[in-house]
């Protein structure tokens, strides 16, 4: 079966996959920050129930859709005739870092859930590191895409 079809659509493929990151990636370094307020406040109190609200829009209004916008697209784009050379070995190390980025995400999920229900599962300290994570991967990630190193 051959995918030629996909060929016109590329450019509109990659500018839909690009805004998907960016919002992803906006989701990815706002949440741990939202969740560093979120210890400096009481559980249960009303600045507690704001933060609640804001993450879980956050995640479900915005993360969620992107982060499943950003794979769908981004399979579509190396499903594209001629787009990836699967000898390379760059591609590889930029799954693994979406993929990790993903787990990033589902761990941020988690963690809003438990927050969400009064819980304290990491220290303010932590989530302050934590911001850092989705940089490095994306760091990575740009590199792999537009450097090819290997």
């Amino acid at each position: 079966m051959t995918l030629d079809f996909l060929a016109p659509a590329y450019p509109w493929v990659k500018a839909l996959h690009l805004i998907a990151v960016i919002a992803w990636m906006a989701g990815l370094l706002y949440l741990p920050r939202l969740f560093v307020n979120h210890y400096r406040v009481p559980a249960g109190g009303p600045e507690s129930t704001l933060l609640d609200g804001m993450e879980r829009r956050l995640i479900r209004a915005i993360m969620n859709p992107a982060m499943i916008a950003v794979w769908l697209l981004g399979i579509t784009l190396v499903l594209t005739p001629g787009v990836v050379d699967w000898r390379a070995g760059w591609w590889h190390v930029k799954l693994v870092s979406v993929i990790g980025m993903t787990g990033f995400h589902h761990h941020l999920s988690v963690n809003r859930k438990a927050m969400a229900r009064g819980e304290r599962p990491r220290s303010e300290t932590y989530w302050r590191a934590m911001n850092e994570v989705p940089t490095l991967l994306m760091i990575g990630i740009v590199i792999m895409v537009i450097v090819k190193p290997f």
